[in-house]
């Protein structure tokens, strides 16, 4: 059997029926990655030594009985902007070489005292801030389906491992769409929790206010599992999941305005949903329109204000499209800014208002496919404006205070995405795995 294609829920199991020895798993990923032909562009670095005194110490609470739960020894990889003590945290610039943090982020503390078993650390768009994977300044992961497609970022390198099998799974961000763009292009299931329902200390930052943490994985149950770990809390039950009853909002114009490919793959699953018994609806929201447009500099100004000084003190480290996007934020006006956040926190509550009688919003999760990287590194416009349609579902969750989660449509580097209220994120997914049932 393949253990290495599994999803982490599986190889936890087969390690507590004692058919799955994690350190002999932990050293295939490790040589697996090292020998993978694009293993360097996927993994920023390895972490050999960390990796397998993890994986003997779950090795060992196996053989004796005194496993710390279903992931104990389940190897996993990290984004590189989360801090692991004694290795360098780069968050794929340059701006940052030769940063090493002292201590773990909090959710990699939580997940190793879990028994999760730390692969190393996954190359990213440079300081997270791009939703197409792209990075020419350390490197750029390459999408499953073909080294010339851009893989989705940010957590390129996190989509990357699990989807070459160089990873039970991968931990990312996602402040705009950076956990469900590249699980969504590489056929994965990717999950944004409820702003600030995971910690984001030992985390470098992007946009702060919009920064959430989340997994890239094989399942739903993966997706329930890592969050709960990570949150050192209890996982959601999925058992006996159902649609039956349900009341979905497919989202315009998000779910229409959309290329074709991606727009039949979504209609489709839509189908498969509503035959599964949910109940399927049409609307638009008006607040979720007035956000879209009005609001895109509360990201540039947060991440200039954030990163600003940083930038300018050696900008031409910097990857210059990247660069342009960081800078669009300095000239944004403190009062326009609080104005902004304002009249959002208002677009938020008609939000929840309208969507208070629904369980979950649909929409696809991206509206294109993977661009060609060769015309995004020649063609300025072109890179532009295919970032801000890449974006551009994903965003509504963010500007929303949402959790969401994507999930593979059956068509190549197509999601369908479903949005719960804040807070719901255990409801959500459990209305994930009903759904995923029905789509599989």
């Amino acid at each position: 059997m393949d253990w290495m294609r599994k999803s982490a829920c599986e190889i936890g199991r087969g390690i507590g029926e004692g058919r799955v020895d994690p350190v002999e798993l932990t050293e295939a990923y490790l040589d697996a990655a090292r020998d993978h032909p694009q293993g360097d562009q996927i993994y920023a670095r390895r972490t050999r030594g960390r990796a397998l005194s993890e994986a003997i110490a779950a090795h060992d609470r196996a053989k004796f009985g005194i496993r710390r739960g279903l992931l104990d020894g389940v190897p996993i990889s990290w984004k590189d902007l989360f801090d692991t003590a004694g290795v360098g945290t780069e968050a794929g610039t340059k701006l940052l070489q030769g940063r090493v943090p002292t201590d773990d982020a909090e959710v990699l503390v939580n997940a190793t005292y879990a028994g999760l078993v730390c692969l190393g650390k996954t190359h990213m768009t440079e300081l997270a801030f791009s939703g197409l994977g792209v990075n020419p300044s350390t490197a750029t992961p390459p999408n499953v389906h073909g080294a010339d497609l851009a893989p989705g970022g940010s957590s390129s390198g996190a989509a990357a491992s699990v989807a070459f099998g160089l990873a039970a799974a991968g931990i990312g961000s996602d402040t705009g769409g950076s956990v469900r763009l590249p699980s969504a292009w590489n056929d994965l299931v990717g999950f944004k929790p409820t702003h600030n329902a995971l910690s984001l200390k030992g985390v470098v930052p992007l946009c702060e206010s919009f920064d959430t943490v989340g997994p890239l994985c094989r399942t739903v149950e993966d997706c329930a599992e890592l969050f709960a770990v990570m949150g050192n809390g209890q996982a959601p039950d999925l058992r006996e999941a159902t649609l039956t009853g349900t009341r979905l909002l497919v989202l315009q114009p998000y779910s229409s305005d959309v290329r074709e490919a991606p727009g039949a793959a979504f209609q489709s699953a839509v189908e498969r949903l509503n035959n599964a018994g949910a109940r399927i609806e049409t609307g638009d929201i008006p607040a979720v329109n007035e956000a879209m447009e009005t609001t895109l500099s509360l990201y540039t100004a947060e991440a200039y204000g954030t990163w600003g000084k940083v930038i300018e003190a050696d900008p031409d480290k910097m990857f210059h499209r990247i660069r342009d996007r960081f800078r669009q934020g300095a000239d944004v006006k403190a009062a326009d800014f609080v104005a902004l956040w304002r009249r959002l926190r208002t677009l938020r509550e008609a939000y929840l208002a309208a969507t208070a009688e629904y369980d979950a919003v649909l929409i696809p999760s991206a509206a294109n496919l993977p661009p060609d990287i060769a015309r995004l590194d020649s063609d300025d416009d072109y890179f532009v404006t295919e970032n801000l349609m890449t974006l551009r579902n994903t965003r509504v969750g963010n500007l929303m205070g949402l959790c969401a989660i994507t999930l593979p449509t059956g068509v190549p580097s197509t999601g369908i995405m479903l949005m719960g209220h804040p807070g719901s994120d255990a409801r959500l997914l459990r209305l994930a795995a009903a759904a995923e049932a029905a789509l599989a």
